[in-house]
């Protein structure tokens, strides 16, 4: 895939990114300055990639295993181990990223999680402990003694002693407010942008 993006829609692929930061994409010109990530070289096709803080040729972003162009495949690719991968072969190569804190079941390493204090939970046990409501990202939650709550139960609040079971009632630490997020995991995955660069 070199020269004119043949293959390329020219729309914005991305993808979010543990712990990530906003991805900058700004103007060249005429991608004087830029280099390849990948063979060092200059960069003057009229697409290029960003990923991992670095510019790329379409072609030279591939994955470690099978050498698939990772532009062509997917929006997303992972880092380990000093590796990029494409979804596949990370799966393949790291499989399951650990249990959930709540079920104890496995959690695929391709699914999104919730995580709280360390812990990570699949997103359909990321409850509150007293309601049983879902909490979702952006929610207001706390934690409490490996306990999760919503903000409308928190330990403390007015609403909370008609809901408790006396098992629950006993001895809360004070609460510990966190806001909630959630991202991939256990991987480092990465944006990549097909920019257009100004001509």
């Amino acid at each position: 895939m070199e020269g004119d993006g043949a293959n390329i829609s020219g729309a914005a692929m991305v993808n979010s990114r543990v712990e990530s930061s906003a991805v900058a994409v700004t103007g060249g010109s005429g991608g004087s300055g830029r280099s390849c990530a990948g063979c060092g070289g200059r960069i003057s096709d009229r697409f290029l990639l960003f990923s991992m803080e670095r510019y790329w040729h379409t072609r030279c972003l591939k994955c470690s295993c099978c050498q698939a162009q990772l532009g062509e495949i997917g929006t997303t690719c992972y880092s380990k181990g000093g590796m990029i991968l494409c979804r596949t072969d990370y799966i393949r190569l790291f499989g399951h990223s650990g249990a959930c804190s709540a079920c104890g079941q496995s959690i695929p390493a391709s699914e999104m999680v919730m995580r709280a204090q360390g812990n990570v939970y699949h997103l359909k046990c990321f409850t509150c402990a007293t309601c049983r409501n879902r909490l979702m990202p952006g929610d207001r939650f706390h934690y409490v003694n490996g306990t999760i709550f919503c903000e409308h139960d928190r330990p403390g609040g007015a609403l909370l002693s008609s809901h408790l079971t006396p098992l629950q009632n006993s001895t809360l630490l004070p609460d510990q407010k966190v806001r909630l997020g959630s991202h991939l995991e256990p991987t480092q995955t990465t944006e990549h942008l097909f920019i257009p660069q100004a001509w």
